[in-house]
């Protein structure tokens, strides 16, 4: 079994960073927790000459310091510690010296934002270092990682300074699909039901270090109470960590999403300024940008309408979690998720966040549908209803437009058994259909595609469904 489970296209790619004839920066980045410093630690191993890692909230002389004992460590020479960042890169150039020319040679910085505390010059020290020095060293491979993403993609990827297309390689981690948290879960000896693994997703998403925590000798509610419920539990007070760490000014992040986890359809940039007193300029795009550059938001489009304002919707599996359960609930009862299994809120909870899970594994819906050499693009849509003209309002929250000239329209169930459509769902569904064509007048074809857990129940209402998608089918590698 690999250790690096999920992670064969990135071990790909760093495998050609180092057998690159030239000196490759590569940068990686991604949500925290997602599994980078453990990516770059299992497929470096013993090929690291050198490793730091910035500390979270320490000022320059701490940072320098760890960066100076570092250095010693590796190097047979003594180093007195760096008094500032044109120091330290300046002994790191003079150690690099002393290594052999005729192999590769991999250097680690690990949290670099955390190096660039206020007024410290880390970042221009170090784009100087790499400019007149490392980009010329063809056996030099320099990692960096980071989890402020927003600090990554500002500072390195869309560097317009001395890193300007300086990077050879980039590497953004996402997290597990469905497929690829049940292939951990079974190396960790967890040989959990797909139903129960989809509600797992639907709390941690596939974020390997939530994963990691889980016990196999528990069953998965079990764990759920273990992991958050119980007092003191490891990820009772993820959430501040999590967002304090990753943002400056973080409550203003924490505001947009608690605004966000209110409505499952989101809200529009003037909307959410409205709801949470954030001024509608720069200031408020920016978080939403970094936000979703992080992973925490998704920004859908309304289909039909391209003037019509983009719609923001939390897309963070934890934080809804926290907002919908955790916030007011931690040490109440320590069996509460064990309890709940047939309570309103959590049957309303699954409902929604299996949406969520759907949007995230298109290819998955793709595949199944036979389309997936064609080019598409994924809609939210809904209409008011009039109640002086008898006309019902209408949503749908996932539409494949095809370039084939083909609209999958998409209803999305998440039931503990087939999923019924009787008369009155029959009704509603060609209502539907009806409202989406009076109002948007698309020449394409439609289609009706149930995306449920375990399809649905045949009877002389289901032929409705052009396709059906099951729960087994997101989980296809």
């Amino acid at each position: 079994m690999s250790i690096l489970i999920g992670r064969k296209r990135e071990c790909e790619r760093l495998e050609k960073c180092m057998k690159a004839a030239t000196a490759q920066l590569v940068v990686v980045y991604g949500r925290r927790r997602v599994g980078k410093t453990f990516l770059v630690n299992q497929y470096f191993k013993n090929k690291l000459e050198f490793k730091v890692t910035g500390a979270y909230g320490q000022p320059k002389e701490v940072q320098l310091r760890n960066f100076g004992d570092e250095l010693n460590r590796r190097s047979e020479k003594e180093w007195a510690n760096p008094k500032d960042w044109i120091q330290a890169f300046n002994y790191l150039r003079n150690y690099i010296e002393e290594l052999s020319d005729d192999e590769k040679h991999v250097f680690f910085i690990d949290e670099m934002p955390w190096l660039d505390t206020h007024k410290s010059g880390f970042l221009p020290a170090f784009e100087y270092f790499w400019n007149d020095y490392g980009s010329g060293k063809d056996n030099l491979v320099f990692v960096i990682c980071g989890s402020a993403t927003s600090w990554m993609m500002d500072n390195i990827a869309n560097n317009k300074g001395g890193l300007f297309n300086r990077q050879t390689c980039r590497l953004y981690l996402e997290p597990f699909t469905l497929a690829q948290t049940r292939e951990y879960l079974l190396a960790q000896g967890m040989s959990w039901s797909e139903y129960d693994i989809a509600e797992c997703y639907m709390i941690m998403g596939g974020i390997p270090y939530y994963l990691s925590l889980l016990e196999n000798d528990l069953s998965y509610v079990q764990n759920i109470d273990n992991l958050f419920f119980r007092k003191k539990a490891e990820l009772w007070d993820e959430f501040e960590h999590l967002y304090r760490t990753l943002f400056v000014n973080s409550d203003k992040y924490v505001q947009v999403m608690e605004c966000l986890s209110e409505k499952r359809s989101g809200y529009t940039r003037n909307e959410i300024a409205e709801k949470t007193g954030i001024a509608a300029n720069g200031k408020l795009t920016k978080i939403l940008e970094n936000l979703i550059n992080s992973g925490f938001v998704r920004a859908s489009s309304f289909y039909g309408n391209k003037k019509k304002a983009t719609l923001f919707q939390s897309s963070d599996y934890y934080t809804n979690f926290y907002f919908r359960f955790l916030r007011n609930n931690h040490g109440k009862d320590e069996h509460y998720w064990s309890k709940a299994l047939d309570i309103p809120s959590r049957r309303s909870w699954a409902g929604l966040t299996f949406e969520q899970v759907c949007k995230d594994h298109i290819d998955q819906i793709k595949k199944k549908l036979g389309i997936s050499g064609v080019l598409s693009e994924e809609y939210i849509w809904f209409t008011r209803g009039d109640e002086e003209l008898g006309i019902s309002g209408a949503q749908i929250d996932l539409l494949i437009e095809r370039r084939d000239r083909i609209i999958n329209i998409c209803e999305i169930k998440f039931s503990s058994d087939e999923f019924i459509i009787d008369k009155e769902y029959d009704h509603k569904l060609r209502n539907k259909i009806e409202a989406f064509k009076r109002n948007t007048s698309t020449k394409y074809g439609l289609q009706l595609t149930m995306i449920t857990t375990y399809g649905v129940k045949n009877n002389k209402y289901s032929s409705i469904m052009g396709n059906q998608i099951t729960l087994e089918d997101l989980f296809d590698a």
